[in-house]
């Protein structure tokens, strides 16, 4: 999420902060996107309690922390590295390329092998680099599709189960004027995700087992070019061209009900549960000819720690990464901006008799989730030009395969450039 504002100091900024081995030893810098969406919600308040906190159990230690919005965080980062004046830690949507650089310590030099072992699996996984762990998993959440009950009753609709079942509750919601019968926004805010989302449900995905690249993969051919005769051409899908619709404009559009379908995560969920909507939330319908019983992985989304290397700053680092993940630290964060903690404790914590209800169902797909290969160096260019370019295999008149083989020759070559 991102704010109007270009960035907040909280407790001093990294201007103030020496380079010396001692200072480094004695405060703490990092770096982190700006999860709220105004003041009011600004992730200021966590961080300035948490680094009191912090100050207070560990006398003589200090965090500085930098907010930037989401749209800033990784390029501000990537020229503090190129400065040589790298934080400490930073929170952000990619780490690999910093850690096939040598930057990041791995998980082992700063944490106990019992807080290492309680991330959860496919998060954990997704952080590893030759199994080795240098993206910690900061928060998460997983994708369900999300259906609006009244709309669907007034339709005689039914929660679908596969595409076909899909297709049919769409064109029962286009029969009563329903703005956006399936929301599909493959703009490019976000256009990585819903496509991962019809991938897997298809049994595709953007890579293999191996960790090969699989972007124009005929599973992937058959996905796009099923939603083009499917849902795009016959007018389902609404008034914007899916290439153009960017997801938070499908989600206030939900919000507005002005959409009968739409895949989203657990803060999408409270925000239209608090306006009063009723909705209704499923595992993504599968492929009509996908294996019978079998069933794909939802799509996950992680946030990542890393910690730079520093002369005089690894005892600190690790003290402090230790801290931030005790699970009431952690647990709060991820309550307030609705989104899922990311170890075994934590989660567990989140289930208990005050937790929140709507939550339970994305930490169970959570666990079996399947991630953005965010190990790859290469991805964060390849998201890039995924996010920009996959929209288009849904054209009416586009040729999907084309599409898919276009943005497949610049992923190898993006990772012959590793």
């Amino acid at each position: 999420m991102t704010v109007s504002v270009a960035a907040f100091g909280l407790l001093g900024s990294l201007a103030t902060a020496c380079d010396s081995s001692e200072s480094a030893g004695t405060t703490l810098r990092l770096v982190a996107p700006e999860y709220g969406d105004s003041p009011a919600t600004s992730s200021k308040a966590y961080w300035d309690k948490l680094a009191a906190a912090f100050t207070a159990a560990h006398p003589g230690k200090k965090v500085e922390v930098t907010l930037y919005p989401w749209a800033d965080v990784d390029r501000e980062v990537t020229r503090m590295v190129e400065e040589d004046n790298a934080p400490d830690v930073a929170l952000m949507g990619a780490y690999s390329d910093f850690a096939a650089e040598g930057r990041l310590y791995p998980a082992d030099e700063l944490l106990s092998i019992r807080a290492e072992a309680n991330f959860l699996r496919p998060l954990a996984a997704a952080g590893s680099v030759d199994n080795t762990l240098y993206g910690l998993p900061f928060v998460a959440s997983s994708r369900l599709l999300f259906y609006n009950e009244e709309l669907f009753d007034k339709a005689g609709a039914k929660p679908p189960k596969t595409w076909s079942d899909l297709k049919e509750a769409a064109e029962a919601l286009k029969k009563e004027r329903v703005l956006y019968p399936y929301a599909l926004p493959l703009g490019p805010e976000e256009a990585h995700a819903e496509a991962l989302i019809w991938e897997l449900s298809n049994g595709g995905g953007y890579t293999d087992i191996s960790g090969q690249y699989t972007i124009a993969s005929e599973q992937n051919t058959q996905t796009f070019r099923w939603i083009r005769d499917n849902l795009v051409v016959p007018g389902l899908t609404g008034p914007v061209p899916p290439a153009k619709l960017n997801r938070q404009d499908a989600f206030d559009a939900f919000l507005r009900g002005d959409v009968g379908m739409v895949n989203g995560y657990p803060s999408l969920l409270h925000e239209a549960r608090a306006r009063g909507m009723k909705v209704g939330t499923l595992n993504m319908p599968v492929s009509d000819t996908l294996e019978e019983g079998r069933t794909p992985p939802a799509a996950g989304v992680a946030d990542w720690m890393m910690a730079f290397k520093r002369d005089g700053n690894h005892e600190l680092v690790g003290s402090f990464l230790d801290f931030v993940y005790q699970d009431k630290n952690l647990s709060e964060f991820a309550g307030r901006y609705h989104l899922l903690p990311s170890t075994v404790t934590a989660a567990e914590a989140s289930q208990g008799p005050q937790a929140d209800p709507d939550t339970e169902q994305f930490l169970e797909a959570l666990h079996s989730a399947q991630l953005y290969p965010v190990n790859e160096p290469s991805w964060l260019q390849i998201s890039n030009t995924i996010k920009r370019n996959i929209g288009k295999a849904v054209a009416p008149s586009a040729d999907p395969k084309a599409v898919l083989e276009d943005i497949a020759q610049q992923a190898q070559e993006a990772k012959r450039q590793e």
